[in-house]
């Protein structure tokens, strides 16, 4: 047991926590029992919300760190949050912002169908031919796609009415607020169940950490493992963003903040840790957007400029 990364762990968690509870009953006392009973729920349901988007990121983005052995790469650069934009362009360009579609449930479920579409043609074609198609193969077709996708988004977002591209413009910023319980609820089901599939094989990517020829010496089947975990890395992505929207450098912010915190190589410390550090971002995140901007500017935003700042600090110092 590692003692220091297990101390690390709870304290990151203790914090996590406490920043949860000062998001939820700030003000509450001076509240009167209507909108006592209104807002408490709805800061609950955020909350939730939060839990599910920091487990997914951060579950998703140091399984993809791992496998692909390069801790500034996050499932981004396949392109998921450009075929998520591109679904709901093609929605309002093709049907209007009246469809039956673009409503809560029926654009999660279609949101989800298609990136899951798009993750299992792209997995298929690029493995179908064994160990002679690696994994940065698929990073290079998938960041070609994701700007084909892009392309095509920006192009049909032109072409539409003005009225109609609020409605897209609306989706192109991750929120938190007033998300559907519907959607909370069967995202639960989903990360859940993903997360309790993946348990298993938590226990290989210590091995996978050590690069691919070193995992296959010592008896990891590094290709199977591979693809199982994007399967897993594509469910988890895809809920994520179809609940709340787009949240591009979230998962190379928290990540590299947990590897600065925790020293060990072990997933088993490594991951809580980084879905407690991205609790902590979010929450402190929208207490800010909420509370301080008064909603002047959306939670992906701050978030965005933040990761985005992390990624240019990073990618200069691991030039020098």
């Amino acid at each position: 047991m590692d003692k220091k990364a297990l101390a690390t762990f709870l304290i990151v968690t203790l914090l996590a926590a406490v920043a949860v509870a000062f998001y939820v009953l700030v003000g509450v006392t001076s509240m009167t029992v209507p909108v006592r009973n209104f807002i408490l729920p709805r800061r609950l349901m955020e909350i939730l919300a939060i839990f599910l988007v920091s487990v997914s990121v951060a579950y998703s983005s140091v399984i993809f760190q791992t496998i692909t052995n390069n801790r500034i790469l996050t499932p981004a650069v396949i392109g998921y949050e450009s075929v998520y934009m591109f679904v709901q362009t093609v929605i309002v360009f093709l049907f209007s912002s009246g469809t039956y579609f673009i409503t809560a449930v029926p654009n999660f479920i279609l949101s989800i169908a298609v990136m899951m579409l798009f993750s299992l043609l792209l997995y298929n074609v690029m493995f179908k031919k064994g160990e002679g198609r690696n994994i940065y193969f698929l990073l290079l077709v998938g960041m070609i796609l994701g700007t084909m996708f892009t392309s095509l988004t920006t192009f049909m977002q032109m072409l539409i009415d003005p009225s109609e591209f609020l409605i897209v413009q609306a989706r192109m910023f991750a929120s938190f607020n007033a998300i559907n319980q519907a959607l909370i609820f069967i995202s639960v089901v989903a990360v859940g169940l993903t997360v309790l599939f993946s348990l298993p094989f938590v226990k290989y990517l210590d091995v996978m950490l050590l690069g691919r020829e070193t995992a296959i010496s010592l008896g990891v089947n590094h290709s199977a493992l591979s693809k199982r975990f994007l399967f897993i890395i594509a469910v988890l992505v895809s809920v994520s963003t179809a609940l709340v929207g787009p949240v591009i450098f979230l998962g190379v912010l928290v990540t590299n903040i947990t590897y600065q915190l925790i020293k060990s190589h072990k997933h088993t410390y490594i991951i809580p840790t980084c879905v407690s550090v991205t609790m902590l971002a979010l929450v402190g995140g929208q207490y800010l957007v909420a509370r301080v901007l008064n909603f002047s500017t959306t939670l992906s935003v701050i978030i965005n400029f933040a990761g985005g700042v992390y990624f240019i600090y990073l990618l200069l110092r691991e030039n020098k």
